[in-house]
């Protein structure tokens, strides 16, 4: 398997963490989103990618574009371990959860939304920032409700082993902290990513363990 890749991209981490989580082999395809205009935008990468983001899968005949598409391929390809619950109810509290961040917070503050606040219309840094901030604290308001006291929320976000939201979650902080948001008002999500980054699964899909890593 190949992953199209770039080390500070929460869409790519999450991914990396799920194949950390199977014990996966891959090969990872850096594609750096800043250098040369952004290399996901050049038609060497618009050939594997049509959309021009990244993560991509290749498994063989196989190009899976999408974090958590790729996540439920490689959950049906490969079962065990299960980052999915075994039961109904379950398994639609962890989708809720990682989709909580993957459609309803990441891509307001996706590096082409960013870009274009201050390249389009004209933004400035600081206003750049305080738009993702503001977005990223409406957002893991909403996750923190959802985990704390939440008697399905164990030492990670649904239970005791890892699934597929604390995939979702532990790249999500990774940014918000990288962009200086205060984390003071979510001490449910703060301490399942502290439980989270002990595993040696996360601490390998980490951007500063990644070979493209600045």
């Amino acid at each position: 398997m190949q992953l199209y890749t770039y080390f500070r991209s929460s869409a790519a981490y999450r991914v990396r963490i799920a194949l950390g989580l199977k014990g996966l082999d891959y090969t990872g395809v850096p594609v750096h989103l800043v250098k040369n205009g952004g290399e996901h935008l050049q038609p060497r990468y618009r050939q594997v990618n049509p959309g021009a983001l990244v993560p991509t899968l290749v498994d063989g005949a196989t190009h899976i574009p999408q974090s958590l598409a790729i996540i439920e391929y490689l959950e049906e390809t490969h079962p065990t371990p299960a980052l999915l619950p075994s039961d109904a109810a379950g398994r639609a509290r962890v989708r809720a959860l990682a989709l909580d961040v993957a459609c309803d917070l990441h891509p307001l503050n996706n590096l082409r939304v960013l870009d274009y606040l201050t390249g389009s219309l004209g933004l400035s840094g600081t206003q750049r920032k305080d738009w993702y901030r503001h977005w990223v604290a409406v957002g893991l308001a909403t996750v923190e409700q959802r985990l704390a006291g939440h008697p399905a929320t164990g030492r990670f976000c649904h239970g005791d082993v890892p699934t597929m939201a604390d995939c979702c979650l532990v790249p999500q902080i990774f940014n918000a902290a990288r962009f200086g948001c205060s984390l003071d008002g979510f001490p449910a999500i703060r301490r399942i990513v502290e439980e989270c980054e002990q595993l040696p699964a996360f601490r390998a899909a980490a951007p500063a363990s990644q070979p493209d890593a600045e």
